[in-house]
């Protein structure tokens, strides 16, 4: 039988959402061993003079739980 947790983190990048999605799977892997799957739940970006300066994605990982 296999036990799957689930955490939701938010990662930003100034680059797009692509690297914001990396960003959060490379910051979880630091402390979270078997990440099995990334599930981004929400995409915004934030806009100053008429230009995205930053993006952000709430995303929820999935890993497995060792026994």
């Amino acid at each position: 039988m296999k036990l799957i947790k689930v955490i939701e983190v938010i990662a930003t990048s100034d680059k797009g959402f692509t690297e914001a999605t990396q960003n959060a799977l490379a910051e979880a892997s630091k402390t979270v061993k078997n990440i099995k799957s990334i599930y981004v739940k929400e995409m915004n970006a934030n806009v100053e003079n008429d230009k995205i300066v930053s993006y952000a994605v709430n995303a929820k990982i999935s890993f497995e739980i060792d026994k």
